[in-house]
């Protein structure tokens, strides 16, 4: 069967997407797979970005039975893909909702029609919370779910609602954060003070949940970095139940959430252990999961595996699905070459990884690996510098596939993505919304 990954209201194919062949008239996405391009017959121009199929299908159906086995949901953060054709796969397979972090992404996948979106940051300014108060009062079914973590802003949404007479409430979780971190409250009884701020809106704003994000605490080694992970998220939990024994909460159930790609198995582990009065409901918000990497997150499940082995490896561990291919255009020197793609193509927290390569119009069957002596030195804008052994085989006119580090910064350098089967021929593309 067919894997194709769109969504029907996504705009089609056009010759001035990058990526895309010289079509030339516009071409819907569900026609995609019908063209049989194939990226080692040169059908796309390079560089081009591809989602192995075989891989996002593995990463999706892991993540659900992580889910499953610890009672946990997930809401996965939309900012990575900014692809709707990836949301419906995330919540064909049982995501809870689709989390956002601007209010530009919040117009976006209301444009796209979903109805449950939690915005995992504070709702600021009076366009953002009039949007927001519109899709309230104008769809009954649509729930939102935002944070907080100043009185002020209580006070300014409560009082947007009040005034536009909005006739249900919105609903907040506090952030709780952490000294020198980003967002939130620095301490719970600082966070327990906000939230009888919201329960004294009347209604105008009801608490939710907790939230707090534990993804940027680095200590000295990976068992230091558990231990601030552990004490963070043990907050989060004494800040939960400080709400429950005042009755704070505005709902029978209450949101408790956490967890980007690194620790949602320490989330749902600490998290699940509140025991609060009321239903609760863990909810975690990895995003990049879906299309896993070759660098940092792939250095975060060493970690995982490190803690917890039998995780790391269930059902065969997370899979890189995100490579971007390119053309080896030059070999100045004879340890010396330079590949047709940059950091406007492709992510530079780390470098790239040079990962397999192919020499199109001989008889050469699969991509071949390239050695770890084949090393991304520097990225310009549109040229990609590799140091190589002297006896490399690449030569100019050579495809290579190279694995990224932080999807979530590659995606946002392409409008078109396509999905690749093990042959590398297009089964469909998405598009993304940045």
């Amino acid at each position: 069967m067919t894997f194709v990954i769109s969504h029907p209201m996504d705009a089609p194919l056009s010759a001035l997407d990058k990526g895309v062949p010289a079509i030339e008239t516009n071409l819907p996405l569900d026609a995609v797979g019908a063209q049989q391009w194939r990226l080692l017959k040169e059908d796309l121009p390079l560089p081009v970005a591809v989602l192995k199929e075989d891989c996002l299908r593995h990463n999706s159906q892991w993540m659900k039975s992580f889910l499953a086995d610890g009672g946990a949901r997930l809401a996965p953060h939309g900012k990575t893909t900014m692809s709707p054709g990836l949301f419906d796969l995330q919540l064909a397979d049982g995501a809870w909702a689709i989390t956002v972090s601007t209010p530009h992404q919040v117009q976006v996948v209301r444009r796209f029609g979903y109805q449950r979106i939690f915005l995992a940051n504070q709702l600021i300014g009076a366009k953002a919370i009039d949007f927001v108060i519109s899709e309230l009062a104008r769809d009954a079914s649509f729930e939102f779910f935002f944070l907080v973590d100043s009185v002020d802003n209580v006070k300014a949404i409560a009082k947007a609602a009040r005034d536009a007479k909005l006739q249900r409430p919105l609903e907040a979780l506090v952030e709780i954060g952490y000294p020198g971190g980003r967002t939130g409250c620095r301490s719970v009884n600082e966070a327990i003070d906000l939230a009888h701020a919201i329960h004294e809106t009347n209604g105008a704003i009801v608490l939710r949940g907790v939230e707090g994000f534990e993804g940027l605490l680095k200590g000295a080694d990976n068992a230091a970095t558990l231990e601030l992970v552990s004490a963070f998220l043990d907050s989060i939990v004494a800040l939960a139940r400080a709400c429950d024994e005042e009755r704070l909460y505005g709902s029978e159930t209450v949101i408790l959430s956490a967890g980007g790609s690194s620790f949602y198995d320490i989330v749902v582990e600490k998290l699940g252990s509140a025991a609060l009065t009321k239903q609760t409901i863990i909810l975690v918000r990895s995003g990049c999961y879906i299309t896993h990497d070759s660098v940092l997150y792939a250095k975060a499940v060493q970690a995982l595996r490190e803690r917890n082995p039998a995780l790391a490896d269930a059902h065969g561990g997370l899979a890189p699905a995100l490579e971007v291919w390119a053309y080896i255009q030059s070999r100045p020197e004879p340890e010396k070459a330079i590949a047709g793609l940059g950091k406007r193509d492709i992510s530079y927290d780390d470098q790239p990884i040079a990962l397999v390569w192919y020499r199109p119009g001989v008889d050469m069957e699969r991509p071949q690996p390239l050695s770890p002596d084949h090393r991304v030195t520097r990225l310009n804008d549109q040229h990609c510098h590799l140091e190589i052994p002297a006896d490399s085989p690449l030569k100019v006119g050579d495809m290579v596939g190279f694995g990224v580090s932080h999807p979530c910064l590659t995606f946002d350098k392409w409008r078109v993505l396509h999905v690749v089967d093990h042959n590398y021929q297009i089964t469909s593309s998405v598009r993304t919304y940045f």
